[in-house]
């Protein structure tokens, strides 16, 4: 306790501040849970590593909500489907994470000077935002393969939608009774690929 008040101290008086060291570090606000309120701070805070040139795509870093999403978590995936007004399990099925990826990049476009020569705030180019648009805001196959795809090591079975579904069949009493069928889309991909198990994505570090 000691040294963290003197080290306070210290610093406060190195940079012209006052109060405890973490004082105006953490704010809270108290946001509308739905319409334009929601999409704004929620592109906001998953903008903010790309703000901070950290990386180019908010994919691309693992710490924030979007990219858990794309990595296969529940809780983010219905939490950003909400975000978009889609069905809470609609990331999947019902294009949220198509919505949200579309709501980012034309939210997050880097501004430029009154000369249009220097960035003043970073985020992402337009000529990206116009190409994530364009494309819907689905991943494509070059980006899947910039992921870590669990599938390919655990999920036993890799392939079309119909060469899964004749493995499960062969197989079929290793599996539980309930289990109606055997393919699993990978997802977030665009590409035909199935695997017999449901499995997360996870981003590269």
């Amino acid at each position: 306790k000691e040294v963290k008040e003197r080290f306070s101290r210290w610093f406060n008086k190195r940079r012209g501040r006052k109060g405890t060291l973490w004082m105006d570090r953490y704010k809270s606000v108290m946001v509308e849970g739905k319409g334009e309120p929601l999409h704004t701070m929620a592109a906001y805070i998953d903008l903010n590593p790309v703000r901070a040139g950290l990386v180019e795509d908010p994919k691309d870093y693992r710490w924030c909500g979007y990219a858990e999403a794309v990595s296969g978590s529940r809780r983010a995936q219905r939490g950003l489907s909400k975000v978009t007004a889609k069905p809470v399990d609609g990331w999947e099925q019902a294009g949220g994470a198509e919505a949200y990826r579309c709501l980012l990049f034309s939210s997050g476009v880097e501004i430029k000077d009154a000369q249009n020569e220097n960035v003043v705030r970073q985020g992402v180019t337009a000529e990206e935002a116009r190409q994530v648009l364009k494309d819907k805001g689905k991943l494509s196959s070059a980006e899947m393969v910039r992921l870590r795809v669990r599938y390919f090591s655990d999920g036993l079975v890799l392939g079309s939608k119909e060469f899964v579904e004749n493995v499960f069949t062969e197989n079929r009493d290793k599996f539980s009774p309930k289990r109606r069928d055997g393919a699993r889309k990978v997802s977030e991909s665009e590409s035909p690929l199935y695997s017999l198990r449901r499995l997360r994505l996870r981003a590269l570090n």
